[in-house]
């Protein structure tokens, strides 16, 4: 595969799951599904499309569930829509994508922007929301302030301020084939080296997945998803928002809201080693929590522990969602 391969054979890779598009909230959003049983809704973050989750996908539905992993508003082959990023919005989108897939609830794991995303519909929609799982991401709250008080953390998150300048970033993330997100994502992955793991089950086309490669992190795949057209812009925009909103009346609103604790049991996951979301930022989300809430920081893993060592990630994911007693 190339950069000039078309979108749809980067986004819609032939694999062991179904590829379709569902519509919620006035947009139409791309999923990739395997399996039957309670839903079980993947997040992904950035610079990714739901390809980060393509280690997850036939291990939740071999144990019995419905995984459903949904690209974001303007990622991947979902709808690239002129307005609708802000995380209200695109929390609704989320909730919007379970009533369409016919259920009653969801668990719900995100990774970075989709697990800010995650914690904001289990306090819009907790009747949507069975269970939350959240990976590489604070509580909106707790992302909040430590952008605003600790010096470490808003020089950790420089990319975020970036995003700020008009056009430029877009131009950046798509120059030289994508050149900087692959730069991104291997900096803020930890020391851990490539190896075999990162071969997906399944007849997907190739032996390591739709770029033919056997690293960790699925690098070339986020360079050509990144530029297909209009998704850069798409990408920058939440977080565009993220920062604009701080003085603003709606972004004061949001943030109250957030104030309204998560009420589902909430597994917490952390790369120790994670350089954009420091540790000390994520750590004590749970005061947000009125439910069972457990913390799981993964030694020696960075920014993607999904994809960096999916075997634990996974592992993990699977025991606490099969847990009837998460609490313990």
């Amino acid at each position: 595969m190339t950069f000039a391969d078309s979108p749809a054979a980067v986004i819609r890779p032939e694999g062991p799951w179904t590829h379709r598009d569902v519509a919620a909230n006035g947009a139409r959003f791309h999923i990739a599904e395997m399996g039957e049983g309670p839903l079980v809704l993947l997040l992904h973050g950035f610079p990714q499309f739901w390809w980060a989750w393509r280690h997850q996908l036939p291990t939740l539905a071999d144990a019995g569930y419905r995984a459903v992993a949904m690209d974001l508003r303007g990622v991947g082959g979902s709808d690239r829509t002129p307005r609708g990023y802000d995380p209200a919005n695109l929390a609704l989108d989320v909730t919007g994508v379970i009533r369409s897939l016919g259920e009653p609830d969801a668990a719900l794991v995100g990774h970075d922007l989709g697990g800010y995303l995650a914690w904001t519909a289990a306090v819009m929609r907790p009747k949507l929301i069975r269970r939350l799982v959240v990976a590489s991401m604070p509580h909106p709250r707790r992302w909040r302030a430590a952008m605003l008080a600790d010096v470490r953390q808003t020089a950790a998150s420089s990319y975020i301020w970036g995003f700020q300048r008009p056009w430029l970033p877009e131009r950046q993330l798509v120059a030289d084939g994508g050149a900087l997100v692959e730069r991104l994502v291997r900096e803020w992955a930890g020391p851990k080296p490539p190896g075999p793991s990162d071969t997906p089950p399944g007849p997907v086309g190739s032996p390591a997945g739709p770029a033919g490669h056997a690293g960790v992190l699925a690098v070339d795949d986020y360079r050509r998803a990144m530029c297909v057209p209009s998704t850069a812009h798409c990408s920058v925009e939440p977080y565009r928002w993220l920062v604009r909103s701080l003085a603003r009346p709606d972004g004061m609103q949001f943030y109250r809201r957030m104030k309204r604790p998560v009420r589902v049991p909430t597994l917490h996951l952390h790369g120790s080693l994670d350089p954009v979301m420091r540790t000390r930022s994520a750590a004590g989300s749970g005061e947000y929590v009125e439910a069972p809430y457990r913390w799981r920081l993964f030694d020696g893993l960075g920014h993607w522990p999904h994809e960096e060592d999916p075997e634990t990630f996974t592992s993990e994911l699977v025991h606490w969602l099969s847990d009837p007693e998460p609490d313990r």
